[in-house]
């Protein structure tokens, strides 16, 4: 699965949703995980707040989880309703360490949350796929 960290410096979560100024995407399995890109934002100088969480929505489009250390009420609606589920954890926490602990989850028995996001990832590949 694809997962986002909301950063400034590709290294810790250490940005709000909504002035994040890019996103470490990675894709994360029971192996490991794996740095994919670092998706940097377009610097808008008069973009208002749907604007800023509709360029935020675009560049995490294709991932599964967005990590991050804060995000606005109508920001969380917008992404959840994206199936993508936002994981709020403390400021500048390594981005490696959450990547690391979310494989030891996948590996072991997965917390209810995640089980879910990853049971809604598997339908939508299986009807998705072969066009049932």
């Amino acid at each position: 699965m694809k997962v986002a960290f909301a950063t400034d410096d590709g290294i810790r979560v250490n940005a709000h949703f909504g002035q994040s100024p890019m996103f470490a995407v990675y894709n994360v399995t029971r192996s490991g995980g794996e740095l994919l890109a670092l998706r940097r934002l377009p610097e808008a100088l008069h973009q208002d707040e749907a604007g800023k969480i509709d360029c935020r929505l675009a560049a995490i489009a294709d991932c599964t989880l967005i990590f991050l250390m804060q995000i606005g009420a109508s920001a969380a609606a917008r992404v959840t309703r994206r199936q993508i589920m936002p994981v709020k954890v403390p400021f500048g926490s390594p981005v490696e360490e959450q990547v690391k602990r979310l494989v030891e989850m996948l590996q072991g028995k997965p917390p209810l949350w995640l089980a879910k996001v990853l049971r809604a990832e598997e339908e939508e590949t299986a009807y998705g796929s072969d066009g049932e």
